[in-house]
């Protein structure tokens, strides 16, 4: 008997290829206390948070809403806030 493997996840960034955006509860929210130092980049599972003049920017179309970036960011730049 052959089993097919499904809903592997063989990659990073794969939210990129399916929109996942509204799998969220709480999502991530830049306050102005962002210096663009890019730790929520480098930590980010899905590659969604870019810095765009000089601030973390999130794509929330893909953003599953993991809050990792809230949890490294080293000024507490991000907040969750309740879909």
């Amino acid at each position: 008997m052959k089993v097919n493997e499904g809903a592997m996840v063989l990659e990073a960034g794969s939210s990129k290829k399916n929109k996942t955006g509204s799998w969220r509860t709480f999502k991530p929210v830049v306050t102005e206390k962002c210096v663009g130092c890019g730790t929520c980049v480098n930590f980010c599972p899905e590659g969604v948070i870019k810095i765009e003049n000089k601030k973390a920017k999130i794509d929330y179309d893909y953003c599953k809403g993991c809050l990792i970036c809230m949890n490294v960011c080293p000024f507490k730049a991000i907040e969750k806030v309740k879909e």
